[in-house]
């Protein structure tokens, strides 16, 4: 692979949300390093580390191995709250012009990733890890590995067919309810071991400390970013007559959901209701909620969602001990103007 160093961001303008799908020209990505140029006719997946029988598998090997759709919803652990704005007739949004999330959802086929461990034959030591590198970091002293690290959960899968360079052509991994850093674009090698891989990114950047008073102290855990929080967030306000459409998205790890409810201004959480059409376990989920004529002047919306065990959305309060800006999942009050 040969590696462009320029980076490149992208946010989705979720003012544009209308349906469960996110067009390829609309997906967002980012590259701490830019883009590789990879050859598809030399290109070689590695499998290596603790397996019997190291493997290399093309593109047409990928290609040929049982394949499935599934529908992902992705997000940065560095989103922090949506940037997302509300657009509509006669309603405002309050916020700068500026509008987009570091979150999209998209339909991927390919191959499971256990067919490929399997062909490997993993040893039996329990192996609990894979370092899958997707590229080198370009520094003065790379290290002799650099990769994102996710614990190998069920679902793992591979992904070749309709990624553009921003994607991650042509391979990119995929964990099913976890943040974007653990799906690797540019996938070369997936090396099986015991121990996390710490890496620059994993060391130092993808780490969340939290604060949890007990007993009166306070005391700080550090977590690495994996599983989706629980979070939802109004993308935009439309009207239709006296009554206007509040959309919104939800994004977790997969975890059934219980209710995700509407608050105007000081008032009672309301229900929403999820759209039966974004569907999938991992999926990103839309909801509704009807807001029946409204007062003219400003109004506060905002949204919170509720798992089956019990979780919620939590506020911007609940969090304000973390001491690091990933995994931002608080309630996000919202701003609009009704004339």
């Amino acid at each position: 692979m040969n590696f462009n160093p320029a980076p490149d961001r992208r946010t989705l303008d979720v003012r544009k949300i209308d349906g469960p799908l996110t067009p390829t020209d609309q997906f967002f990505t980012t590259q701490h390093y830019g883009h590789p140029v990879v050859d598809p006719v030399a290109f070689r997946l590695k499998i290596s580390g603790s397996v019997e029988r190291p493997k290399a598998f093309s593109l047409d090997d990928l290609k040929k191995m049982r394949s499935a759709e599934l529908m992902v919803g992705f997000e940065c652990s560095g989103n922090r709250r949506p940037l997302q704005g509300l657009s509509g007739q006669r309603t405002l949004d309050r916020r700068p012009a500026s509008v987009g999330a570091a979150a999209g959802r998209r339909e991927a086929p390919g191959a499971r990733v256990r067919l490929l461990r399997r062909r490997s034959r993993p040893g039996r030591c329990g192996v609990s890890w894979a370092d899958q590198q997707g590229r080198p970091a370009v520094r003065p002293q790379p290290p002799a590995r650099e990769g994102v690290v996710a614990r190998t959960p069920p679902g793992l899968r591979l992904e070749w067919r309709a990624l553009s360079k921003h994607q991650g052509s042509p391979l990119r991994l995929l964990v099913p309810g976890w943040y974007g850093v653990a799906n690797v674009k540019w996938l070369s090698q997936i090396h099986i071991q015991e121990d996390p891989f710490l890496g620059k990114y994993q060391a130092r950047w993808y780490r969340t400390l939290r604060g949890e008073k007990i007993d009166g102290e306070m005391t700080w855990v550090e977590t690495a970013v994996t599983h989706m929080r629980l979070k939802s967030f109004i993308a935009r306000v439309t009207r239709d007559g006296s009554r206007y459409k509040v959309l919104g998205v939800v994004l977790n790890d997969g975890t059934p959901l219980k209710s995700v409810e509407v608050r105007v201004d000081d008032g009672a959480w309301q229900p929403a209701s999820l759209d039966p059409a974004t569907k999938g376990k991992y999926s990103w989920k839309l909801f509704t909620y009807s807001w029946n004529a409204p007062a003219p002047g400003e109004h506060t919306l905002v949204s919170r969602v509720t798992d089956v065990t019990g979780g919620v959305q939590p506020t911007a309060d609940d969090i304000a001990t973390k001491k690091t800006f990933l995994e931002d999942n608080s309630q996000h009050p919202r701003k609009v103007m009704i004339s």
